[in-house]
């Protein structure tokens, strides 16, 4: 009996150790590190818009200076608010790492 559940609490903490890893730092070695790092952050924009829409509040777009960034997350923002579809939490992460993926010409599900 000990064993057991010796055995099923080292599972536990592996799988949450591999779980923290998995949302954790970036390694700068990795290829695309930047990439990930900047959809991570249009991930949170978008749930930040969807946030701010199911809140009522006015849509809050950043001034446009020709780089990547402002675009991008004025695209997430306004798709967003303006498709009803993206109605749930989860929706507006995963439309945010998707569509930031496809604007910088990523391959689909290599982060």
């Amino acid at each position: 009996m000990k064993t057991l559940l010796t055995t099923l609490l080292a599972l536990l903490c592996m799988g949450s150790a591999l779980a923290e890893h998995a949302h954790g730092k970036i390694d700068d070695s990795l290829p695309d590190a930047e990439r990930i790092r900047f959809c991570e952050r249009m991930r949170d924009q978008a749930l930040q818009a969807f946030y701010d829409r199911e809140q009522g509040r006015p849509m809050k777009l950043f001034v446009e200076d020709g780089s990547r960034g402002p675009r991008i997350a004025n695209h997430i923002t306004r798709r967003i608010y303006a498709e009803p579809q993206i109605a749930a939490r989860r929706h507006a992460e995963t439309f945010g790492r998707a569509t930031c993926n496809e604007m910088m010409g990523a391959a689909p599900g290599s982060d």
